[in-house]
């Protein structure tokens, strides 16, 4: 995809130079903008593939715009900011962000980061359930939504993915890398607090009680299983 509408938002004109110098150099179609209220503008009048954010901004930062982005678009986000702490990553996923990448990275590690972003089906449909009913609890992957009698809940492209892979290999335990890089890609591995924003994320949709959670389940220093009913 590299022709893919990427919008750079950050307050840095330096930064949001380079990067278009970078992103367009690669065949990239780059726009900017100064801050969240002037982003927000721009993807009303305009479509992108793309949103690289900055998180320290003036007037509106960049978790609230990720917020605000994120309430009405299913657009990918990757978060660029000079914040390395786990908590401050575990902030930003928990925003709506696909992705979180601290200042300073190379190039390299910037392109494969957006091309991953940019990969919007990374689990194959193959061999993969459409459905999957948990105790009268309805999760249709097709329609990216969860029902029963008490709720409807719409799911993100990847709580499909990675509760659609976990579906796929039901009471099986099933290691964090091995679902790092089937839903975020092979450069992953490491990144287990994303694994954990987004099951807890699920859980709340899933779980009749998600502090006491009965199908998707913590498996230590291995990964996550998803319980299934034999009458699944």
């Amino acid at each position: 995809m590299s022709s893919a509408k990427i919008l750079v938002v950050d307050d840095d004109p330096q930064i949001r130079r380079v990067m278009r110098m970078t992103l367009v150099g690669r065949g990239y179609v780059v726009n900017d903008a100064r801050g969240g209220e002037e982003a927000l503008a721009k993807l009303r009048s305009d479509s992108y593939d793309l949103i690289l954010l900055d998180i320290n901004m003036p007037g509106m930062g960049g978790l609230e715009t990720c917020r605000a982005i994120r309430a009405s678009s299913e657009i990918p986000i990757l978060i660029l900011t000079v914040r390395s702490a786990e908590k401050d990553k575990v902030e930003a996923l928990d925003a709506g962000a696909d992705d979180y990448v601290t200042k300073p990275f190379g190039t390299p590690e910037l392109m494969a980061r957006i091309r991953a972003a940019l990969r919007r089906a990374p689990v194959s449909a193959d061999n993969m359930p459409h459905r999957l009913e948990l105790d009268g609890l309805i999760i249709d992957f097709l329609a990216r939504r969860v029902r029963d009698s008490n709720k409807d809940y719409p799911l993100t492209p990847k709580e499909v993915d990675l509760l659609r892979y976990l579906a796929a290999h039901p009471n099986a335990a099933v290691s964090h890398a091995k679902l790092l890089q089937t839903v975020w890609g092979p450069d992953y591995g490491n990144e287990v607090e994303y694994l954990r924003v987004f099951v807890n994320r699920l859980r709340k949709k899933i779980e009749p009680d998600p502090s006491f959670p009965r199908y998707l389940l913590t498996i230590p220093r291995v990964g996550y299983q998803l319980k299934v009913p034999p009458s699944a």
